[in-house]
């Protein structure tokens, strides 16, 4: 896994504020190898060996990150792939999709840091009832820190600083936010 993430540039070394509001020598832009259909099938592959297909109904994949590769999961398990979506900055579930009382769901993201998507997830999924058999990532940043038994495809323990204690800031290294950048296109038609 760590060949395909260096190979499709996913790994990235500077200086950057994750999604959590840290800051990290290191960041995994994921999106960058599940662009290409093929290794986003081996992954998925990979993370469905891990589980017993039997004790999963639904694949469910918290926005944005977990979606495709939730779905990659899901279509190796041959099971349903749902996901979750910020609105008004609380995770639901939404678009007509159903978790009925009891079905056994495996939450699958990209890369788990502190796991505050899985969190929340883990919370809609109780409002259900639904039984969790499991959760998995391509990267677990988190090292055991998350406080959630999780299966992944790589574990890494970059140096992670809270945004007031950093010393890449101290040293006047620019920061980036490549989870949220854009760059926009606008054509007028």
């Amino acid at each position: 896994m760590i060949d395909l993430l260096k190979k499709t540039n996913s790994l990235m070394e500077g200086h950057f504020e994750l999604s959590s509001g840290l800051h990290s020598d290191k960041y995994f832009q994921c999106a960058r190898l599940l662009q290409y259909p093929e290794y986003a099938e081996i992954a998925g592959k990979k993370i469905a060996e891990l589980f017993d297909g039997n004790d999963v109904d639904i694949v469910l994949g918290p926005a944005l990150g977990g979606i495709i590769i939730g779905y990659e999961v899901a279509r190796a398990l041959g099971k349903r792939a749902l996901f979750t979506e910020r609105k008004d900055g609380y995770m639901e579930l939404r678009r007509g999709f159903q978790i009925n009382e009891g079905e056994k769901i495996l939450i699958v993201e990209d890369v788990i840091t502190t796991a505050k998507s899985v969190k929340e997830n883990i919370q809609i999924l109780q409002g259900y009832k639904a039984n969790i058999t499991g959760i998995a990532c391509i990267v677990d940043r988190s090292m055991g820190r998350s406080g959630l038994q999780l299966k992944s495809l790589l574990q890494m323990d970059p140096a992670v600083y809270s945004a007031d204690d950093c010393p890449l800031c101290r040293e006047g290294i620019e920061i980036e936010k490549p989870g949220s950048q854009a760059k926009v296109t606008r054509y007028i038609i």
